[in-house]
């Protein structure tokens, strides 16, 4: 698209591509080879840098609420701050985060905070795979994948930093350097920093955070209500990010991201106290290399390996009913993987493709329960010396290690100039779950030249991660039976014979370009999922503790399935008016339709944390080279939490409809035409709404959210 006369260097990077430009955006697989969005026959979304600074996609969760298909539940969990789900797959596991084809989410496949930790100030682009593509990246890779693409380092000019303050004692840094000492190497370092002291929800939403006591399962008063603290809720994280290229054959890269928040995070005042010295804090890390070999003018190999870890800081701790109120339990979870794997990709003739991989990953985790002092990392887990609070009963810390070892195939083929098939096939052998085959098909047709149709199918397993296995916690009050056992409740008991659950899903993309302006998107698709793992309440309490007797214990297992089938229609125009403005509009309608079965009867259930009905619209207006203005609105139809409702039998609780509207406006060329001042106001029109919740005995039916919220950003480019 072209420019104004005049327009400064760092302000064209503002500008949009064309249409036909972002079609033709190359995405990278996940042996890194780079292929036309239209030549591949997944369901895929690209979003460029130019798009994440005008929409003000500041981190991860932000882009992904505003995806098509995606429910996004914030402030909701305790250890993952943010609930969200994609195309009816609900959870922060169901989907791999990838950065430059590289994994960083957790690395046994658990749950991620997905918030402000996943900033986006290195991205290139964001791309966004939906449906299962196990075939090619990993056989949990269920309702999609998320690859954040990264610039190797440049010339002088592409550094900046940034620094912003707001609302709610809000305050953030971030900076991107990149360097190039010789014509062949490169290097980039980027990071950022943030706090928010977030609201005081009591206040905004005194119904639902009323003054209560503090009780424990006794019905002993703990807490009067007088004495209780506010409600508070700050978060904190922080990133990393440093990229090598040494010569175009290896790149070595490093990857940190920590996230904080309080452990009260969605819990009723029955439940929790809200101290801000009740926290849960997790750093994520991810170290890797990947060489690249051209063996022969037609084949290439690459070789990656990466070491990945997730660490709960063991000062982590809980403050509420299961701890007794008046005594902390203190948390500490950890989870590793390393990995190796060499792939081949041979360009067999013009229109044959074929990448062939093998790779070996070995996981180690544990997570304990309810401690009444910090876990100490220099002892072993039989070595803690630890009794559960109130008894003489040694904690059992459980802990687990597996290795998977697999291969995939993948062959697509260009028959015609409109029509191109691909298949690909998985074979994973985990030392715990056995073995698993996962095929991926497609096919895509261009009938016209703005014409493109996908079929796809693909399925996928997912093994159970470790903070379902092995998750445990409950509460003892010192009291025991007339045979001397101590009698616990509330209890979870661990689970390590868990099943993997397993996904299959079909999908029909239809991408039509009416005008070199105008794309539209129609995505159809219907999934259907077994081995479902799911909370249950025991029929028989499992006696794992020794000394003990428990209660109405609750354990994961695998007692579900479900299917779904959704629709999203997607959209994208951009504008010139006769003046200097210019812009783009987008947005996306998305419908859901489905059953769960899930539980302790066979009845079929609504799916939880998926409503029915979304509706998001967006639009970037700029002024010449010096402004921009982007508001955003969602519109969230009925959605169930999960819960069951006791007034009507077979329904669940739901949470109301709500929308929310955003307001981002920058001015740029500001000192010396080196600087560009952002403001962003969320909730702009100050909404009071919820979003579904209530998975837990411990959470809110529904979630209160955020009341209007600002921040001012100043960035600066050198």
């Amino acid at each position: 698209m072209p420019v104004q006369a005049g327009a400064s260097e760092d302000v064209l990077r503002l500008l949009p591509l064309s249409l036909e430009e972002l079609i033709q955006t190359p995405i990278v697989t996940a042996s890194h080879r780079v292929e036309r969005r239209d030549d591949t026959p997944a369901h895929v979304i690209v979003i460029t840098r130019e798009q994440i600074r005008a929409r003000r996609y500041r981190d991860l969760g932000e882009l992904l609420s505003d995806l098509p298909g995606v429910d996004f539940m914030a402030g909701s969990r305790s250890s993952i701050f943010n609930n969200f789900s994609l195309q009816g797959f609900n959870s922060n596991n169901q989907l791999l985060i990838m950065l430059d084809g590289v994994r960083v989410d957790d690395p046994a496949g658990g749950k991620i905070a997905v918030a402000r930790n996943f900033s986006l100030y290195m991205a290139r682009q964001v791309e966004v795979v939906y449906g299962p593509a196990a075939a090619l990246y990993g056989a949990d890779a269920v309702a999609g994948v998320i690859n954040i693409i990264t610039d190797q380092g440049g010339q002088a000019g592409d550094n900046w930093a940034s620094v912003g303050a707001g609302r709610f004692d809000s305050r953030e840094a971030q900076f991107l350097l990149k360097l190039k000492p010789a014509e062949d190497v490169r290097f980039t370092l980027g990071g950022h920093k943030q706090r928010s002291d977030r609201a005081p929800l009591d206040h905004y939403y005194p119904d639902d955070f009323p003054a209560a006591d503090a009780q424990d399962y006794d019905g002993t008063i703990v807490v009067p209500a007088q004495a209780r603290r506010r409600h508070v809720d700050g978060i904190e994280s922080h990133s990393l990010f440093a990229r090598a290229d040494l010569t175009e054959h290896l790149t070595l890269g490093y990857y940190r991201n920590g996230f904080g928040q309080p452990t009260s995070t969605g819990d009723r005042t029955d439940m929790a106290l809200y101290d801000r010295r009740a926290r849960w804090e997790t750093v994520s890390e991810t170290l890797y290399a990947r060489a690249r070999f051209q063996l022969t003018e037609d084949i290439e190999g690459r070789l990656l390996i990466d070491h990945a870890r997730q660490e709960a800081d063991p000062h982590s701790n809980y403050l509420n009913k299961y701890t007794g109120f008046g005594t902390r339990g203190y948390n500490y979870a950890k989870a590793t993987r390393t990995g190796i794997q060499p792939t081949l990709h041979w360009r067999i003739d013009a229109a044959h493709d074929l990448q062939i991989g093998i790779g070996y990953q070995d996981y180690e985790g544990m997570l304990t329960p309810n401690l009444p002092r910090p876990y100490r990392r220099s002892l072993g887990t039989h070595d803690q010396g630890l009794n559960y609070a109130n008894t003489d009963l040694p904690i059992l810390i459980p802990s687990a290690s597996h290795h998977n070892e697999f291969g995939y195939l993948q062959w697509q083929a260009q028959w015609t100039p409109q029509f191109t098939t691909m298949i690909g096939v998985r074979h994973d052998r985990h030392s715990g779950y056995g073995s698993s085959l996962n095929p991926r098909l497609g096919a895509v047709w261009q009938p016209a030249d703005r014409h493109v149709l996908k079929l796809s199918y693909g399925e996928a397993f997912r093994a159970p991660s470790y903070d379902e296995s092995l998750s445990a916690y409950g509460a003892f009050s010192g009291a025991k039976d007339a045979e001397g056992r101590y009698i616990g409740r509330g209890f979870r008991a661990p689970n390590e014979k868990l099943e993997a659950e397993r996904t299959r899903t079909l999908g029909l993309t239809w991408d039509w370009r009416p005008t070199p302006s105008l794309n539209l998107v129609t995505h159809l698709y219907h999934s259907h999922i077994n081995n479902l793992i799911a909370t249950l309440n025991e029929k028989v309490p499992t006696q794992y503790i020794p000394g003990a007797v428990l209660s109405e214990t609750t354990i994961k297992g695998n007692a579900g399935k479900g299917h779904h089938t959704g629709l999203d229609i997607s959209g994208q125009w951009q504008f010139r008016t006769a003046g200097a403005w210019h812009g783009e509009v987008w947005g996306s309608l998305s419908y859901i339709d489905g059953t769960l079965q899930a539980g302790d009867d066979d009845r079929n259930w609504d799916l939880p944390y998926v409503a029915k009905h979304k509706l998001k619209l967006g639009s970037t207006w700029r002024y010449g080279d010096t402004l921009t203005i982007t508001p955003r609105l969602t519109w969230v139809g009925k959605t169930t939490t999960g819960r069951r409702n006791p007034a009507r039998p077979g329904r669940h609780l739901t949470a109301d409809a709500w929308w929310a509207a955003s307001l981002h406006v920058g001015w740029h060329r500001l000192l010396d035409g080196r600087a560009t001042l952002w403001l962003d106001i969320d909730n702009l029109f100050d909404r009071r709404y919820h979003v579904a919740h209530g998975a837990a005995d411990s959470t809110l039916l529904t979630m209160p959210q955020q009341p209007r919220s600002w921040m001012a950003t100043l960035e600066y480019r050198f």
